[in-house]
């Protein structure tokens, strides 16, 4: 089973991040910022997977530490439920269109954590979230799960471009982590990732 649970608790943030790779359907997410929990659903919605964060944070200083945090404990839970990775596809690269807006993204599942990010916001951001926050995010995720992502999103509405990318990461993540039957094999030549 391709399950992992990771807990974080530091002066800042206490965050307990569940997540099912195999399992579609369980999502409860709950970090104090209401954008961000949008965000997160469609990512695992679209993704195809069980997710439950619940994410304690210094909201009355700023969104950072809980967002950033939350990608630090995503991101190895990920990593940890993925395992040695036998069997998967390892690649995948995927486009998803919302609305006026389009967000591509290929990953590598291969271990080294990379991120490639062209996605842009207006100054505004989306009220108390500064819109910087999102490639930290997606930075601090892919580092985390050892993951290589190329991003790039376009279009004129920031919601829909910001839940285009989440959108298309879910997405291509299922695609690349999805098991190919038959195969046992660690896909790298090296014999391990």
């Amino acid at each position: 089973m391709r399950q992992a649970e990771v807990i974080r608790k530091t002066k800042e943030t206490d965050i307990a991040i569940t997540v099912d790779l195999d399992t579609e359907g369980t999502i409860a997410i709950d970090t104090g910022i209401p954008f961000f929990d949008h965000m997160l659903e469609s990512c695992a919605r679209h993704g195809r997977f069980s997710l439950q964060v619940k994410a304690v944070g210094d909201l009355e200083i700023d969104c950072h530490h809980t967002i950033e945090d939350t990608a630090i404990v995503l991101g190895e839970a990920l990593a940890e439920a993925l395992g040695e990775k036998r069997g998967i596809e390892r690649f995948a690269h995927m486009a998803v269109p919302m609305d006026e807006a389009i967000a591509v993204v290929t990953l590598d599942l291969g271990g080294r954590g990379y991120l490639v990010y062209n996605a842009a916001f207006s100054p505004n951001g989306f009220g108390a979230i500064p819109a910087d926050i999102f490639e930290h995010f997606f930075y601090t995720l892919c580092i985390r799960a050892g993951i290589t992502a190329h991003m790039k999103a376009t279009g004129r509405n920031d919601h829909h471009i910001c839940e285009a990318l989440f959108k298309t990461f879910g997405v291509a993540f299922r695609m690349a982590s999805e098991v190919i039957p038959g195969r046992t094999d660690i896909p790298s030549t090296k014999g391990i990732i």
